[in-house]
């Protein structure tokens, strides 16, 4: 639709609005001066710039760095980008640290089935495998350093703590 198409479908649209059903003035604007339109027109737009500022507010306190400070618009939206590109990194890594216990976690759980089995048939054979599997599950959580009991000071430098998978 052509801006010339627009025009005449908003004209068409206001000329409705002031008239009735039978082609008449509807009641509202017949009585409505033109003071009382501008006042209410004024009344409308004040509502919709104060539910802006409102909006502005609650974004800047969201943001911990700008919570409760006076600042301008432009900085409150520059803030919050920055803010939400932080929040994208962090739930990423989050997201990949997860992925990682998920993997480690499904690694034990197979040498737990491999010890049960190996229990109720009597045979304790090598699971050499398995054994460096939960080596290298071990060494990243020490890189990260979390999951492991003693951190690496307690095992000396350049040590790293074995789980063994046989007896």
């Amino acid at each position: 639709m052509s801006d010339d198409e627009r025009d005449i479908d908003i004209e068409s649209d206001e000329e409705e609005d002031e008239m009735g059903l039978d082609g008449n003035q509807s009641n509202v604007t017949q009585f409505m001066s033109q003071a009382e339109k501008r006042a209410h027109h004024n009344a409308l737009e004040r509502k919709r710039r104060d539910h802006i500022k409102e909006s502005f507010h609650s974004l800047r306190d969201s943001i911990p760095s700008l919570q409760g400070e006076k600042v301008a618009r432009s900085q409150i939206l520059k803030k919050a980008s920055e803010y939400i590109q932080f929040m994208r990194r962090k739930n990423n890594t989050h997201h990949q640290d997860l992925e990682d216990l998920k993997r480690q976690n499904s690694v034990l759980d197979q040498q737990v089935r491999a010890l049960e089995k190996a229990k109720t048939t009597g045979t304790f054979a090598s699971q050499s495998s398995s054994g460096l599997e939960s080596e290298t599950v071990l060494n990243s959580n020490e890189r990260r350093g979390s999951g492991s009991e003693s951190s690496e000071s307690d095992l000396g430098p350049g040590k790293r703590k074995k789980l063994k998978t046989s007896t």
